[in-house]
């Protein structure tokens, strides 16, 4: 039963507290052990949670708690709660692709591996609907058909939608951020200048012709100059 109770310690918490119910029945309501419940009635267990009411909450009416309490052998009944449906984890289906298209994942593979490595290879197996085995062949160039394979966008290929793209690059960048400012990796703001020594730059030298070039230009101003102290 206890599959059908939502937050079962809660629920067996609140019992314990409000109710003259025996351990037996709070532990068959609830789905737990008589020793947890009484654990938790002596305070030894689930001390910091907080009691939720399963009358409330709708896993449980009046009538059975008052039957429950009037009968030490009777067991009680829960009902459906209307919130279970709200609060029970939806898992999504498993990503199908058209046979048609299953010849394409290798490109997409590639898309990945070339130009997104920060996404992992759980996460590219699940938005493309292949295995982590094939994802390796295709980044390590074991794949059978490696000669042909090419990087092409998946939402171009029809594999995924470009909302669904985004959301997994973003997620894997964001992780990634996370796990450099963990490590202590900090990405450098833009580029920086380097010094002469880490360019490696060699000062320029001039040639022959170029020091000849600025002799006789030299000498031009000269001659110049000398005309014009000879007229004065």
């Amino acid at each position: 039963m206890s599959d059908q109770i939502l937050m079962p310690k809660a629920t067996a918490v609140w019992l314990v507290d409000n109710t003259s119910l025996t351990f037996e029945q709070i532990a068959d309501f609830c789905g737990l052990h008589r020793l947890e419940v009484r654990g938790i009635a002596d305070g030894e267990v689930a001390r910091d949670i907080r009691g939720a009411d399963p009358i409330a909450n709708g896993q449980l009416n009046r009538e059975e708690l008052d039957k429950a309490g009037a009968d030490p052998a009777y067991r009680m009944v829960a009902q459906v709660s209307r919130h279970a449906a709200l609060l029970k984890p939806v898992k999504k289906a498993p990503h199908y692709t058209p046979v048609s298209r299953r010849q394409d994942r290798p490109d997409a593979i590639k898309w990945f591996v070339t130009h997104h490595p920060e996404v992992t290879d759980a996460q590219i197996a699940r938005l493309l609907g292949t295995t982590k085995s094939t994802i390796e062949s295709v980044r390590t160039r074991a794949h059978w058909n490696s000669a042909n394979i090419k990087a092409v966008d998946p939402v171009t290929l029809g594999l995924t939608t470009q909302i669904d793209l985004d959301a997994l690059v973003r997620k894997a960048a964001d992780k990634k951020a996370k796990d450099d400012a963990r490590k202590g990796i900090v990405a450098p703001d833009g580029a920086t200048l380097k010094s002469a020594a880490e360019a490696d730059v060699e000062p320029e030298v001039e040639t022959d012709e170029e020091v000849a070039g600025h002799v006789d230009l030299k000498n031009v101003f000269q001659d110049r100059d000398d005309d014009d102290g000879d007229e004065d």
